[in-house]
């Protein structure tokens, strides 16, 4: 039950990432970078399918991809298109990956940074990283656009049973 869990939580935050690209209304938006903001938009979009690819997808479901993460911090200019375009292979080998993983693989254990914790520990880690840095792209196209609207952000209708 879990997994399931996971998966609906994982499939909802990226369907929101992807909204919040897609919310901006330019290409060079997202490559905004205000004084005092330590990432733009772009960047954390990059960041967050690059760590997601690399723990979930490839960790868990073997998916081969290999993670450049300074990459994801150098890279610039990339178009809405193409940042949907990582989105949606994210969530494709984050729904994978977790599809294919058993409850009883969980109890195992997986490194992330230093620390070596169960996966189930680990897989909650990246959804509470995924969603603090939702956050902060949130706001970041909210003060580079002069847009308060929402993009629909933690509807519980997809996730409740």
């Amino acid at each position: 039950m879990l997994l399931r869990d996971f998966a609906l939580i994982f499939a909802r935050e990226l369907a929101t990432l992807r909204s919040e690209v897609l919310a901006y209304p330019d290409d060079a938006s997202p490559w905004v970078q205000p004084s005092g903001v330590p990432n733009s938009g772009g960047t954390l979009v990059l960041h967050l399918c690059g760590n997601l690819r690399h723990f979930i997808g490839a960790g868990l479901g073997q998916s081969g991809y290999v993670r450049d993460r300074d990459r994801e911090f150098s890279t610039r200019g990339a178009s809405r298109a193409e940042l949907v375009a990582l989105v949606d292979l994210a969530a494709a080998e984050v729904a994978r990956a977790l599809v294919s993983t058993t409850e009883a693989r969980l109890d195992e254990t997986m490194t992330i940074g230093t620390a070596s914790l169960p996966i189930r520990r680990g897989v909650l880690h990246l959804a509470v990283h995924l969603t603090y840095h939702l956050g902060q792209l949130d706001y970041h196209r909210r003060i580079v656009t002069g847009q308060g609207e929402s993009v629909g952000a933690l509807p519980l209708p997809p996730i409740a049973d």
